[in-house]
């Protein structure tokens, strides 16, 4: 049998992170973890050793195109000069009727320089028969469409890592397929980021007063950007991503990265959230695709515990601001 080769950047980080544990130094191994993970690898503690392992499935080439098997086999556009205005991507949930409607008023406001992904995280015939048909009306003067399909689910935060991986402007807004675009939100989020300050905007905006339960919150600074709408800089995306893939649902994802991208240190000079009330876009309040009621309780409860392993204690990081129940 052929021994496979583990790469030398993810046999380090695994090393790296063995030390981080020994120091417990928590932070760093989880993100160490999230690092390894997104390289396509699974690490496996034991005592104070641990192993390495594929932990994605292959890579399919069909006639329609190649349909991945990880986040990390997604050829990725992070290392090239940003370009254009702002990237939106969008994974695609289980209504490819509202799926069309979402692209299509995406295509109709955005403004020239925009890019599209949509990510089919292993999508069933319905969703795929909608992608192929999104993916054959693409040729849009100014915004560019690409469609990224897996060949197994990867869940909320791989499926969004294989599409921000494709990211080519210097914005990356994550859209739920859950929300509906009115207009164009793309211009106003560029605008809040152009403010160094600014670490993540969009709709809804969070508060918390203990870091384990986050309500929702008028416009203006915020401890944390809701998963309908949240923009960013891919450039912070390359300095503190990837998103950790053991987010397997999306509860508690929005929370944890928001604070991942304004976390300054302990001592340093955190940045800000910035809500928006007036984004032009209708949440929905359905929920989320592809889970069952029972899995949807312990993937969430799940997620809950690596918001509060990583951010648990960090009381710097809230603002104080009230909830829109206060």
């Amino acid at each position: 049998m052929t021994r496979l080769r583990i790469p030398d950047d993810v046999l380090s980080a695994a090393h790296a992170r063995a030390r981080a544990r020994g120091q417990r130094d928590w932070t760093e191994a989880d993100r160490l973890r999230g690092e390894i993970e997104a390289a396509g690898w699974k690490v496996v503690d034991r005592g104070t050793d641990f192993a390495l392992s594929p932990a994605s499935a292959p890579d399919l080439v069909e006639a329609g195109g190649r349909r991945y098997g990880s986040s990390a086999s997604v050829p990725s556009r992070l290392a090239d000069a940003p370009v254009g205005v702002a990237t939106i991507v969008v994974v695609a949930g289980d209504a490819p009727a509202r799926l069309e409607q979402v692209i299509g008023t995406l295509r109709e406001h955005a403004p020239d320089g925009t890019q599209l992904v949509i990510v089919g995280d292993d999508p069933r015939p319905e969703q795929a028969a909608a992608l192929d048909l999104i993916e054959r009306d693409s040729e849009q003067p100014g915004v560019a469409t690409e469609i990224i399909r897996t060949s197994a689910p990867l869940g909320r935060a791989a499926a969004l890592n294989a599409g921000i991986r494709r990211a080519a402007a210097p914005i990356v807004v994550l859209l739920d397929a859950s929300v509906e675009p009115t207009g164009d939100l793309v211009t106003p989020l560029v605008a809040a980021l152009h403010d160094p300050t600014v670490a993540v905007a969009g709709s809804p905006g969070l508060v918390s007063g203990d870091l384990r339960r986050f309500l929702p919150a008028p416009a203006g600074d915020v401890d944390a950007i809701g998963g309908g709408c949240q923009a960013f800089r891919r450039e912070d995306y390359i300095a503190r991503g990837p998103l950790d893939e053991r987010f397997l649902h999306p509860a508690s994802l929005d929370a944890w990265w928001s604070l991942a991208l304004r976390d300054g240190g302990e001592e340093g000079q955190h940045r800000r959230a910035v809500a928006f009330d007036d984004l032009p876009l209708r949440h929905r309040e359905d929920g989320p695709a592809n889970v069952s009621g029972t899995d949807h309780e312990r993937l969430a409860k799940r997620n809950f515990y690596r918001l509060i392993d990583r951010f648990g204690w960090r009381r710097d990081l809230l603002t104080g601001r009230p909830s829109r129940q206060s």
